[in-house]
């Protein structure tokens, strides 16, 4: 238990916002400290990035991201910034109230990730890094694994692979990424959904968050999948709503490519803390580990599915959807006990 005196809370920030009473420590991630604290007679949230890797990077990405964001026109998609500290990388937060979010959640939040998208356009290059896709490594990973599961790629997969990685790292776009828009980072308000935690946002292609709604949140410890017609709805709202708000409709290519990106990433196995170091991917075979909602097998299977559903016959990603296909056989007949992963939202 943290007294009010022992929160980190300067002099600069109780200047601005007067002193800090009632604190309560809240669920966070090992990255970082949460407070729900009261100043002046209102609720606030009072966020300290702890000291380790990258801690002043994330802090900055944060900020950044939450200054971008602020420019939402309508209703609000982050919380108000109420005032920072970068000394001790310490941010105040507007507090909201939240409610169960509705069976169809996935709908206004596609809406509201689309707002926050374009929120950023070209004047904000250089605020916060641009979006890393998959590299040469993760190609060779993929079809390393096909290999060990007895799947054989047809001539031309190799280099079709190399090519996507080559399209996703010219992929155009100024979009505000989140980084990590998990169920769970979104708050759903009586007054819309907002976004929170964004100490891996990045600048880049749009296409690679609307991703997660077939992909399955592959940055997150929650995986869900939505119904078919749910999932039209979904992107149908995210296309409206980034129509709405920058006038330009969104292109009908990329999409697949997005996914396919996705699929082929080992570190999107793991959480964050595991990233980075080792193949993930090679360790299907051996082990089935299990990351939040679900295993590493379940994760895969589910984007084989969706890549091999996406590659069209004649398109750029042809010889990647039959293996992907093949591959989705492969792991359900070795390990007939993969369920799909779940389609409702954890409580």
């Amino acid at each position: 238990m943290v007294s009010a005196s022992q929160l980190p809370f300067a002099e600069v920030l109780r200047d601005r916002l007067g002193p800090p009473v009632r604190p309560a420590e809240l669920g966070s991630s090992p990255r970082s400290r949460v407070w729900r604290i009261e100043l002046a007679g209102r609720s606030a949230v009072l966020k300290q990035l702890v000291a380790g890797p990258e801690a002043d990077e994330r802090y900055e990405r944060e900020v950044a991201a939450l200054t971008i964001a602020s420019r939402a026109s309508g209703s609000p998609v982050v919380p108000a910034l109420l005032g920072t500290d970068p000394v001790e990388r310490v941010l105040v937060l507007e507090h909201l109230d939240e409610r169960r979010p509705s069976a169809d959640w996935i709908v206004d939040y596609a809406a509201a990730l689309a707002r926050l998208h374009a929120t950023a356009g070209p004047g904000d290059a250089g605020t916060l890094p641009r979006w890393q896709g998959p590299t040469g490594a993760d190609v060779t990973s993929f079809l390393t694994l096909a290999e060990s599961l007895g799947v054989s790629a047809t001539p031309g997969v190799r280099d079709e692979l190399h090519a996507l990685v080559d399209r996703l790292g010219r992929a155009e776009g100024t979009a505000l990424l989140h980084g990590d828009p998990c169920p769970g980072n979104d708050l759903h308000t009586p007054d819309g959904v907002r976004f929170i935690d964004f100490e891996q946002a990045s600048l880049g292609s749009n296409l690679m968050e609307l991703a997660y709604l077939r992909i399955g949140f592959p940055t997150c410890w929650c995986v869900t999948r939505a119904a078919g017609p749910l999932l039209e709805r979904a992107e149908t709202a995210y296309r409206t709503a980034w129509h709405t708000e920058t006038g330009t409709p969104l292109p009908d290519t990329g999409l697949a490519d997005a996914c396919a990106g996705w699929l082929i990433r080992g570190d999107a196995l793991v959480q964050r803390a595991h990233r980075g170091a080792t193949d993930h991917l090679a360790r299907v075979p051996a082990e089935d580990w299990t990351w939040g909602t679900a295993t590493a097998r379940q994760r895969l299977a589910h984007r084989l599915g969706v890549v091999a559903d996406m590659a069209t016959p004649h398109g750029a990603l042809q010889g990647l959807g039959a293996l992907a296909a093949d591959l989705r056989r492969a792991v359900l007949d070795r390990w007939p006990a993969v369920r799909p992963v779940p389609e409702r939202r954890p409580e």
